[in-house]
């Protein structure tokens, strides 16, 4: 089955369908999805959306909170336009009647999270943010965007001599083979959280964008910075979903077992620090016997001010009236991703990525909270704007096609279990070189680096899914290894300084070679492996 599009779109999180909404009503346009349009992990987000809406607010403060929360690994001119542009969007999605919460004034409430020196998340009914926002999206969709559901998006349909990206091939649950041909490719599909035994993400974000897009030849940087959020729900020796940063902004604290508060002397800015240092606290008390808890006995009306929360917790049996909510850290959000310009452009012709999957340069090395929601928004805005102007060429060329099949019984014998749990020893929250490099030698012994150049059409969807979490590990763990030292998410407890000499360089791997690019420029590149 062929289909001739204008503009495909891979995932139906914010990012994904702000991009959607606001594409020209002459062009055909294809949203897909291999979950359901209501299970992004856009829907489910808790926090708010980071937006200087506040006349005593700057944008120069939010500038400057975003770098450092990411300890100075961004794109400087990228971040001054999320915030200038972000702000102008959600005054303009709030005008639009996206139903945000106000206070009894009718004034916007504010919110505060970690690392934001004002209040400035917007929240949609209270901790309910994404779903209000997604809701909001959906009922403006124009009529010329068909959304097509439980389709698997597993290869990009390239040129003959792999130069421009001409479409995509999708699996069906009964296993049939779709190809969509289309001018532009958007792969919006988020992060890899799912390659961590514990994690904020829904179960299906195993990275798919990223492998297909490495596969076919465009740039991935900065995968090391795995942000890992402080605040899961911790019941019987699992994690059960979020607990947003937004409960201590409201005066929730992280307490141990005796009551001790674990931020007190850590960080200025004490429960609202930067999540990897908050994070971090948590899991040097956890490891060292500790139960950890969240405070919220001084929140008044927090089953109000929180009922997403408070029926997750009721769910699993934690009684909100205790006081005392049971949390363990979890992965949440991958800061790398693949490489884009400010229109969201790969280097891959005919190729982009927005949201979580592109690295864009305005996460750094650590996000700052709430400024995802932001950016899915403003780049789905601003790459709609650019394809809207856009001629309209066919690109009915032939394709490229691997000579060689990938061998599914080896597939079919990995463990995505197992690769979860040494994910989460070898490059979770604290990492070595030693343990980096078994870990490196595990995924060599599996057959990593031979199955990014064969065809996949004989996998099955979960098959397709773990082979694109072993490809993501390595693309985690290798430059893990290479950045000897500690910058916000990447902690390591051999390299356990933030060097200078370290600043500003950025980890660029292709299935050509991986080199070091300093800053966000062709300039000053390094090789260091072919």
């Amino acid at each position: 089955m062929k289909n001739q599009l204008d503009v495909l779109i891979i995932g139906s999180g914010i990012a994904a369908l702000q991009l959607a909404r606001l594409l020209d009503s002459a062009l055909h346009v294809s949203v897909i999805t291999k979950s359901v349009i209501r299970q992004s992990n856009s829907y489910w987000a808790q926090g708010g959306i980071a937006a200087v809406v506040d006349r005593n607010d700057h944008l120069r403060f939010h500038v400057e909170d975003t770098i450092t929360a990411g300890r100075f690994h961004h794109s400087y001119r990228e971040v001054e336009r999320l915030v200038e542009e972000g702000a102008t969007t959600v005054k303009q999605l709030v005008a639009e009647g996206l139903p945000i919460d106000r206070d009894e004034f009718g004034h916007i409430s504010l919110g505060l999270e970690g690392a934001h020196r004002m209040n400035r998340i917007v929240h949609a009914g209270g901790d309910a943010t994404g779903r209000h926002t997604i809701e909001f999206l959906l009922e403006q969709l124009p009529e010329q965007v068909q959304i097509i559901e439980q389709e698997m998006a597993y290869e990009l349909l390239l040129s003959v001599d792999r130069s421009t990206c001409v479409g995509v091939k999708t699996k069906r649950r009964d296993g049939s083979v779709q190809i969509y041909r289309a001018r532009h490719v958007v792969l919006a599909s988020g992060g890899v959280g799912a390659i961590y035994p514990f994690t904020t993400n829904q179960t299906m974000l195993t990275g798919d964008g990223i492998a297909m897009a490495f596969r076919a030849g465009a740039e991935i940087a900065d995968m090391e910075f795995i942000q890992f959020h402080p605040t899961l729900l911790y019941v019987n020796g699992e994690t059960k979903g979020l607990v947003s940063e937004a409960v201590r902004g409201a005066g929730g604290t992280l307490v141990d077992e005796a009551g001790n508060r674990l931020m007190e002397h850590v960080h200025p800015l004490k429960d609202l620090a930067p999540r990897h240092i908050t994070a971090y606290e948590i899991y040097k008390a956890r490891a060292n016997g500790k139960d950890v808890y969240i405070d919220i006995r001084s929140i008044l009306d927090f089953e109000k001010q929180f009922p997403t929360i408070t029926a997750l917790c009721e769910q699993h049996g934690i009684s909100v009236a205790d006081g005392l909510l049971p949390v363990a850290p979890g992965s949440h959000f991958l800061m790398g991703g693949i490489c884009v310009d400010t229109f969201g452009r790969t280097t891959i012709p005919g190729l982009y990525a927005i949201g979580e999957t592109a690295n864009s340069g305005v996460h750094g090395a650590n996000r700052l909270a709430s400024n995802s929601l932001l950016e899915g928004i403003v780049f789905g805005r601003r790459l709609a704007k650019y394809l809207n102007e856009q001629p309209q060429i066919s690109n009915a060329i032939p394709i490229f096609h691997y000579e060689e099949k990938i061998d599914s019984e080896k597939i079919a014998l990995l463990s995505k279990s197992e690769l979860q749990q040494r994910m989460m020893e070898a490059v979770g929250m604290i990492r070595s070189g030693e343990k980096l490099q078994a870990h490196l030698h595990y995924l060599t012994e599996s057959g990593v680096n031979d199955w990014i150049k064969k065809g996949i059409d004989v996998l099955s969807h979960k098959e397709i899914e773990k082979l694109f979490l072993f490809i993501n590990s390595y693309l985690i763990s290798y430059p893990a290894l290479l950045r000897e030292e500690s910058r916000g998410a990447h902690i390591r407890s051999d390299f356990s300084i933030e060097e200078e000499s370290w600043m500003g360089k950025r980890i660029i791997q292709t299935i050509q070679h991986t080199w070091i690019r300093r800053g966000f420029c062709e300039s000053d590149q390094t090789r260091i492996h072919a």
